[in-house]
């Protein structure tokens, strides 16, 4: 099953989940779609689409793909997974982002957990951060344990 992992991430830690994803799924295509050149969709089988949440909401390059692919997006196997440090945002995350038409066309959904690196936000970043979840520090809550229940839910479901 030929699968392209596309993600959208501003710091980082979106990227390093994908590349955790690829790694458990056979013949994997990482691509960050606001630097790399996009293969067509034409040839995958799986469409694995995340992206960092940023008060609530995806990142505009992650919207913008999706809203030009949503029709191609619902044909395939599709994954999609947010990123945050904010666990408290994984209620609301998805039916706020994604259209219902794609969230049903989804074979899986997961909250995979972020990471929040003071040294790499500013005085701004650290300062919402304080102020929405009471901490300043190093924050790691990506969760190998969902990836591999988010990756063996697209691999082990027939399309």
């Amino acid at each position: 099953m030929k699968t392209l992992i596309l993600y959208a991430s501003k710091y980082g830690a979106t990227g390093e989940i994908a590349q955790r994803i690829a790694h458990k799924m056979p013949e994997a295509t990482v691509c960050n779609i606001s630097k790399d050149k996009l293969p067509a969709l034409s040839q995958f089988d799986c469409i694995i689409i995340g992206s960092a949440l940023y008060a609530g909401t995806i990142r505009k390059e992650a919207k913008e793909y999706i809203a030009q692919n949503t029709t191609e997006l619902c044909k395939k196997k599709l994954g999609l997974f947010l990123s945050g440090s904010n666990a408290n945002e994984e209620n609301t995350s998805f039916t706020n982002n994604f259209s219902s038409d794609l969230l049903e066309a989804a074979t899986a959904t997961a909250f995979l957990g972020g990471i929040f690196d003071p040294e790499k936000v500013g005085f701004l970043g650290r300062f919402i951060m304080k102020k929405m979840t009471k901490q300043s520090g190093y924050i790691n809550t990506i969760s190998d344990d969902k990836i591999n229940e988010f990756t063996g839910g697209l691999i082990n479901e027939k399309r």
